[in-house]
């Protein structure tokens, strides 16, 4: 029979072969489709024009395709429904043993992969038209509320989960308060999207997430969830291959919807369902993430309540390039802080239960 470890690192390595061998094709068709933004520029949040990100990095929001995304929920959907149908044929002990799509884990993930996949497909394509401008926000937070509502639903009413577990301590019985709990942190967690910013840095940053996950569901022997966390790696990894400077493509919202969406579905499926901690735990694994949040409301609390910018530009990856570091390094310093978070939520996950 085989191991767990074993059931796990097959979808993540097959995954990244999908990722690898199918993204050439993509981008030929990306490239010949010219699936890129037509207009540069971009607009503050206050609607201001965004002159220092402007200056950055104008000319490359036309140099290279969006949707860059598909590549990993590509992957993931590729091999989970790969293994599963090939289960089915040759139900062998070992290939069953290999499926890991199942209700009771991976289900409620999958579906928050993909609808904010396909929810961001959409603003992508909107976007990489002439004078496009893609969903209005107002929409795009419409889904993720919409659906997070639903999901957080299921959890408190099919799933039972009443609880959040906290690290050394006793759980927090908080009933029905889990929904808009779910609601907050995925409107959180969607909010540090804009961390893809940079060529390579999300790719980076969501793999040592989706990797910290992995682990710790691994350690909560919810084998399948660690498998499923495990083959979002690897397609991150697949496209980071692609991504490091200069970029092929970038993820944009196909990726960065569905990724953050199913970031914050796997932090609870850790958590008094596994019998972890994966909640408590998410603002020290995803600490870049929480940066990226805190940098974007400081800056635009400050430019309201003292007229004054808080940082050169917002989020802090691009102040930091604004004041002269290359982006090449920002993303290289990003790198070894998402690991050093990442080892630092598994060691409180796995310790603290």
């Amino acid at each position: 029979m085989l191991s767990d470890i074993v059931r796990v690192l097959v979808p993540a390595t097959a995954s990244f072969a999908i990722g690898i061998i199918a993204t050439p094709l993509l981008t030929h068709y990306l490239y010949r489709y010219k699936a890129w933004k037509k207009s540069p520029g971009k607009t503050a949040l206050d609607g201001s024009s965004a002159v220092e990100f402007n200056r950055l990095h104008e000319k490359n929001e036309v140099r290279a395709p969006r949707m860059g995304g598909i590549v990993v929920w590509g992957s993931v959907l590729i091999t989970i429904i790969g293994i599963a149908v090939v289960a089915k044929f040759v139900p062998s002990a070992e290939i069953l043993k290999l499926d890991f799509l199942s209700r009771n884990q991976t289900w409620i993930p999958l579906a928050a992969l993909i609808i904010g996949a396909l929810a961001g497909l959409v603003d992508d394509i909107l976007v990489i038209r002439q004078n496009g401008v893609g969903l209005p926000l107002r929409l795009r937070l419409l889904v993720v509320v919409l659906l997070s509502i639903y999901i957080g639903w299921w959890f408190w009413a099919k799933l039972d989960v009443s609880t959040v577990n906290i690290p050394f301590g006793n759980p927090i019985g908080i009933g029905w308060l889990i929904i808009p709990l779910f609601v907050l942190v995925s409107l959180a967690v969607y909010a540090s999207g804009v961390i893809d910013g940079i060529d390579g840095l999300s790719g980076g940053v969501f793999a040592s997430v989706f990797a910290s996950y992995a682990i710790i569901a691994f350690a909560q022997n919810q084998i399948d969830l660690a498998a499923f966390s495990a083959s979002v790696v690897g397609g991150l990894l697949a496209f980071l291959w692609f991504n490091i400077p200069p970029a092929r493509f970038y993820m944009s919202d196909t990726g960065t919807m569905a990724l953050t969406l199913t970031i914050a579905v796997i932090a609870f499926m850790t958590d008094s369902l596994g019998g972890g901690v994966g909640i408590a735990v998410l603002p020290i694994i995803g600490g870049l993430l929480v940066a990226t949040v805190a940098s974007d409301i400081a800056q635009v609390l400050s430019k309201r309540f003292f007229g004054k910018k808080l940082l050169r530009i917002a989020p802090l990856h691009h102040h930091f390039e604004a004041i002269g570091w290359p982006g090449y390094k920002v993303v290289m310093r990003y790198w070894v802080l998402s690991v050093v978070f990442a080892f630092a939520g598994v060691i409180i996950a796995i310790i603290s239960v």
